[in-house]
């Protein structure tokens, strides 16, 4: 008997530990889920995917800058007026193109795509970059042809153009996300949908025996708010269909076909595709239907003298 005491002692300031863990669950759960809290990690990850978008096209347009000065100066001396001048080409080209960027990213953000000529433009300038940086390489200037020197200028002038078309559809996922969150959110607050109400420290204990029965309580979930009247209307009921519903149908039917001239029998099958009733109704139709259907005349009976049998049998 000292046994079981001791863990009914001890087993309430066990629960209560759990129990405050599950709030703490709960609570965070609630939070991490809550679209304000998703739009503010997603802004943060924006922040940080910008950041390293931008280096990386910062430091490749920087690298091309040498070779677009050599390629405008054309042998030039140095320290000349076409020398210095030759230095003003790259960042006009590269300018322009960063305009092009920054206003991508605003749209990217809000999902909004870019004019024609704002791609064009884009293309454009990269294109531009990308040829007088590698004109030298490719034995265009007199030089010989160098393949590593293709590689070497291709790959900064290639990677800023995949850095900026890579940007806007990593901004429109994560936009598309914090809308998600969003949608998920309005759209449980609309059916009256609740999370789950925490565990609480009180507890039941209830004897079966020798053995004691711990069992949580558990507090009951908000009730849905009470929403004011005139917004939904109340659905009507659909009203049950008899089987004197489905046997007016199947008539109407039946004698629609046999005034356009066609030969119908009515069978379980037939009256299921016209009426849309259960396999055991089209049962009951197609008997009824045949009910209703005149007996034929025996034709097989002796005639005397322009009278049947029959009918000398029925009049005597």
């Amino acid at each position: 008997m000292t046994a079981p005491a001791a863990t009914a002692a001890t087993s309430p300031g066990r629960v209560e530990r759990l129990a405050e863990q599950a709030a703490d669950a709960a609570a965070v759960r609630a939070l991490t889920t809550h679209p304000d809290v998703i739009a503010l990690r997603v802004e943060r990850v924006r922040a940080q995917v910008d950041a390293l978008l931008w280096a990386g096209i910062v430091l490749g347009l920087a690298f091309t800058m040498v070779n677009v000065q050599s390629f405008a100066a054309a042998g030039a001396d140095r320290f000349t007026g076409e020398w210095w001048v030759a230095w003003l080409l790259d960042p006009m080209v590269s300018l322009v193109l960063l305009a092009v960027l920054r206003a991508e990213q605003v749209t990217a953000r809000y999902q909004v795509a870019l004019p024609a000529w704002g791609r064009r433009t884009k293309w454009l300038t990269f294109a531009a970059t990308y040829v007088m940086n590698t004109w030298s390489s490719w034995g265009l200037a007199g030089a010989p042809l160098s393949w590593s020197g293709v590689v070497l200028h291709s790959v900064p002038p290639l990677v800023v153009f995949a850095t900026a078309e890579t940007g806007p559809g990593l901004r429109d996922r994560l936009t598309e996300a914090v809308r998600r969150a969003l949608t998920e959110h309005a759209a449980q607050d609309s059916t009256g949908g609740e999370t789950p109400a925490p565990l609480t420290a009180d507890t039941a204990v209830r004897e079966q025996g020798d053995e004691p029965v711990r069992e949580p309580l558990i507090e009951p979930a908000p009730t849905a708010p009470v929403r004011p009247a005139g917004r939904r209307k109340p659905k009507r009921p659909v009203p049950r269909r008899l089987l004197a519903d489905y046997l007016t149908d199947a008539r109407a039917a039946l004698d629609a076909a046999r005034a356009a001239g066609e030969v119908v029998e009515p069978s379980p099958t037939w009256c299921r595709q016209v009426t849309g009733c259960s396999a055991g109704t089209s049962v009951k139709l197609a008997a009824a239907l045949r009910a209703d259907q005149p007996a034929p005349v025996p034709t097989d009976l002796p005639i005397h003298n322009g009278r049947s049998r029959a009918g000398e049998e029925v009049a005597a």
